[in-house]
Parts: C-alpha cells; sequence; structure tokens
C-alpha cells in the first residue's frame, strides 16, 4: 500500500471517535498512535513524529487549536482538525493557527479516508513541483521557490495551503476558478466531499494579508456564486 509508511496521530478525548478511527486507519495501512489529552498528544509527538495529526479541537486539558500551533512549531506536519462546531469564524481560527483541513463531526469515515489521503499526497507531491519564477503584481510579490509572499518588500507570513492557493489563483491570472476547481488543485482532491466554504475561510485570511482594505480586495475578486479570479493590477497600480 503506498500510504503504509505513513504516521498518524489521533488525538481525541472522546474514546469512542478516538479507538474508531484508530482501528480503521490502522486496518488501511497507517502506523498509528492515538491520545486523550493535550499532554499525552505533545509526548507521543515527539517520539513518534508523525506525518500527519487528527486533532480535535475541545480536549481537557488544552485547545486543539493551541496544540497544532506548537506541533508545527516543531515539524511541518500536516494537521486535520476534527469539532463539533460549524461556525465558519471556528474554522478561521484553525486556519490560521496552521490547519491542513477541517472535518466536522459527525463524519463518514470514507470521507476521512479521503481527505487523510488527500492531504498525504499533496507532501509526496512538494519534491516533484518545477522551479518557477517569482510573480510581481504590483505590491504583491510571490516565489514559488522559496515559498515567500512579500507585500509591499516585506516578507508575509503564510500557511502552507493559503501559499499554494494564492499561487495557483496567480498563475492564473483573469480566469474565474471555481471553488470545485480550487479544492481539487490545492487541497487535490480527485472529487469535491464537504464543505466549500473551506475556500472562503482561506480567501478571507489571504485577503487580510495582501489587501489593506478587505472590504475592497483588489487582487482576488468574488465571481458571485461560483469562486474567484485572481486579477492583475493596472499599470502603475
Amino acid at each position: 500500500m503506498a500510504n503504509a509508511s505513513a504516521k498518524i496521530l489521533v488525538v481525541d478525548d472522546d474514546p469512542a471517535i478516538r479507538n474508531l478511527v484508530f482501528r480503521f486507519l490502522g486496518q488501511k495501512g497507517y502506523e498509528v498512535q492515538s491520545a486523550a489529552d493535550g499532554e499525552t498528544a505533545l509526548k507521543n509527538f515527539d517520539t513518534f513524529n508523525p506525518d500527519l495529526v487528527i486533532l480535535d479541537v475541545n480536549l481537557p486539558d488544552s485547545l486543539g487549536y493551541n496544540l497544532c500551533e506548537q506541533m508545527q512549531s516543531r515539524t511541518d506536519v500536516f494537521v486535520l482538525m476534527l469539532t463539533s462546531r460549524t461556525d465558519t469564524e471556528d474554522k478561521a481560527i484553525g486556519f490560521r493557527k496552521g490547519a491542513d483541513d477541517y472535518l466536522t463531526k459527525p463524519f463518514d469515515l470514507l470521507e476521512l479516508e479521503f481527505r487523510v489521503g488527500a492531504i498525504l499526497k499533496r507532501q509526496r507531491a512538494v519534491s516533484n513541483e518545477p522551479e518557477s519564477q517569482a510573480m510581481v503584481f504590483g505590491h504583491l510579490a510571490i516565489d514559488p521557490e522559496r515559498r515567500e509572499v512579500r507585500v509591499d518588500d516585506k516578507l508575509v507570513s503564510f500557511t502552507a495551503l493559503e501559499f499554494d492557493l494564492l499561487c495557483f489563483l496567480a498563475s492564473h491570472p483573469g480566469q474565474a476558478l471555481s471553488r470545485p476547481k480550487l479544492i481539487n488543485a490545492v487541497w487535490d482532491y480527485d472529487q469535491m466531499v464537504g464543505d466549500q466554504r473551506v475556500v472562503d475561510v482561506h480567501i478571507g485570511q489571504i485577503r487580510k494579508k495582501i489587501d489593506t482594505d478587505t472590504s475592497k480586495p483588489s487582487l482576488i475578486k468574488t465571481v458571485r456564486g461560483f469562486g474567484y479570479r485572481f486579477e492583475v493590477p493596472e499599470s502603475g497600480e
């Protein structure tokens, strides 16, 4: 199995969910460990060195958002958040902390398998990307090779998914790109699952970083009822 060597840490204080996910992913050929709280999760994280963490938001001793941030400060681990929260702002917090994807409880195990496979596929594909020229659009500069974004010549921090989404949009200037197309290209999903609003949340975070006035976005335009379009600024802007 292609993903047999991938290591996954499952963190959830609900024993029924934790054990179900643990057994399911183990049957799919992954190497799996689990934890019921934040303290145990961090200890396991350091010794297990997982490729992916499936992380519940609400834990008895910590918030999953904060654990996500701590873990990603140590390695470049991928994080899939699990939560019973459906509010868009809650999802935005998770993405700001570096989460790669978000799955709302209750969830289907096949959807979980699909998202896990897609995240790990992104990891394998990184080294195969060809070198690309830096893209400059007025005050915005994107360097795909260095994975850096500068706004007014100042380096701005982007999560991996934020960078991938911005880079894909900027690589297709003037094209109206649908949400399913963006999810397929950036999240590497071969089919549409889950909530397409995940794209909207990420676009909102990107706009905050590249525009001084997010109420009047200058580069990423909304195509109502469809998706988004990267608008090249006119000369002199």
